[in-house]
């Protein structure tokens, strides 16, 4: 899913505060410098710019679809989505997707570029018709083939599929699902705000199966409400002997556009189940990842287990995280273009006013300096729990071991670091668990302690 968080600072990671209480507030680091630096003057003075350039030589180009809409909005839920469209709605939304695309594949950074990776984002992808997903597609592949992309991810919630519906998705060729699970007990997804129940999943799991998508991932979330230690093991074990080919696993965080979060702040008292806290969460997707591992699976991130690495992959974070283009159509959606970081316009009207008048729905941008480029690629490949020295070296011609030397001391210092020489920095479990609270140990020092969104 594209972040579209939109305030609050980082939870702290200084000694002596405390943290461990799971507050209104960003965790997740999706990007680097924070979008709070990000500008409305920058789409002027570098993102149009940007876009009249020729591509960067040996980038790849993926293309992301934000598709907004919802059955319900989960109580946890920070994204831009609608419950409210009717049929028109989602029509005149899916018109103006597709012209969106038009505007974007005539400039030069994007004309003429294979696309090496696709991405249905939401929202809830899922939730359109296979009419509207059939017409969506062809329209857009009329412009631009996707016949050579190496992957193509669609998130689902269980609720929404039918056997016939997962036909047309498999024939689209999408080739990596991912059902959004989160929980398999009832009660739970109840508390929480979601659609779906756990028949369903069982369901739109067995149905998937059967049509051999190439890649079906299942994604948890580590203390929703009223999650308790035999509910999270359950679920952990009920993942297991589904047999995905890979588990994504979030911890429960609390961003301030979240209904639980106005509830706390407000103090409504909505919602009587308390979130578990961040060493609880901790400690769940640690036994989560031990019980994968376990059953054969290998934890190649601090949120992801694969069954079989060697052939499983997830080319559409891998890809970002190495800096790769990417153009992203939808209300509010974030991508990377020739070295610049967009946003669209985050509201209904304004975004597709817009497209409507033939100009591109960007509301904010920001050109990142090389430094900062390098810091970017840094921290988020930190998140897979090693790095590789040699890359960045050749990449940026910098040695990071010397440049974040301080940043490196402070992690083996607090027992994060299993290894740290030219050929490999490698993470602790311990250390991987809560990376996106180490992360900010590598900004510079004007993007600390700054607001994040």
């Amino acid at each position: 899913m594209t972040d579209t968080r939109r305030v609050l600072p980082l939870l702290p990671d200084t000694p002596g505060q405390p943290a461990d209480q799971t507050d209104v507030g960003s965790y997740f680091v999706a990007n680097y410098p924070p979008f709070s630096v990000w500008t409305r003057e920058a789409i002027q003075a570098q993102a149009l710019p940007a876009l009249q350039r020729a591509p960067r030589p040996d980038v790849p180009l993926g293309l992301y679809l934000h598709i907004p809409f919802c059955r319900k909005r989960c109580h946890f839920c920070y994204f831009r989505v609608y419950t409210d469209k009717n049929a028109q709605d989602v029509a005149g939304y899916l018109d103006l997707l597709a012209r969106e695309w038009e505007l974007y594949e005539t400039l030069p950074a994007v004309a003429h570029r294979p696309l090496d990776f696709i991405y249905f984002g939401g929202g809830t992808p899922s939730f359109l018709s296979s009419q509207q997903l059939e017409g969506l597609v062809r329209r857009l592949t009329a412009r631009t083939s996707w016949a050579q992309a190496s992957e193509i991810t669609f998130e689902c919630e269980p609720g929404t599929l039918t056997e016939t519906k997962l036909g047309v998705i498999r024939r689209l060729g999408v080739t990596r699902l991912s059902l959004g699970v989160e929980n398999f007990d009832d009660r739970v997804l109840e508390l929480n705000g979601r659609a779906h129940r756990s028949g369903e999943i069982a369901r739109a799991y067995s149905f998937a199966r059967s049509l051999g998508f190439p890649q079906i991932n299942i994604d948890l979330i580590a203390g929703m409400l009223g999650e308790t230690e035999d509910n999270w093991r359950a679920c952990v074990q009920r993942t297991i002997d589904l047999d995905p080919d890979s588990v994504t696993i979030y911890q429960m965080e609390l961003p301030h556009n979240t209904t639980i979060s106005r509830d706390l702040v407000q103090g409504t008292g909505q919602f009587a189940d308390p979130v578990a806290n961040w060493s609880t969460k901790r400690r769940w997707v640690a036994d989560a990842f031990a019980a994968l591992e376990a059953a054969g699976y290998s934890v190649g991130s601090a949120y992801t287990a694969v069954k079989r690495p060697e052939r499983t992959r997830f080319t559409y974070r891998d890809r970002l995280w190495q800096g790769a283009d990417m153009v992203a159509l939808g209300v509010a959606s974030f991508g990377h273009l020739n070295g610049v970081h967009l946003q669209n316009l985050d509201s209904w009207d304004t975004w597709g006013t817009a497209i409507a008048e033939g100009r591109l729905p960007l509301g904010r941008a920001y050109e990142p300096t090389s430094e900062e480029r390098l810091i970017r690629e840094l921290v988020l490949q930190l998140k897979l729990g090693h790095i590789r020295p040699a890359y960045f070296a050749d990449k940026y011609q910098t040695d990071i071991l010397v440049r974040f030397a301080d940043a490196f001391a402070s992690l083996g210092h607090d027992g994060y670091l299993a290894s740290c020489g030219p050929d490999a920095v490698a993470l602790t479990r311990e250390g991987l668990l809560r990376v996106d609270i180490l992360l900010p140990r590598f900004f510079l020092p004007g993007h600390t302690g700054i607001r994040y969104t």
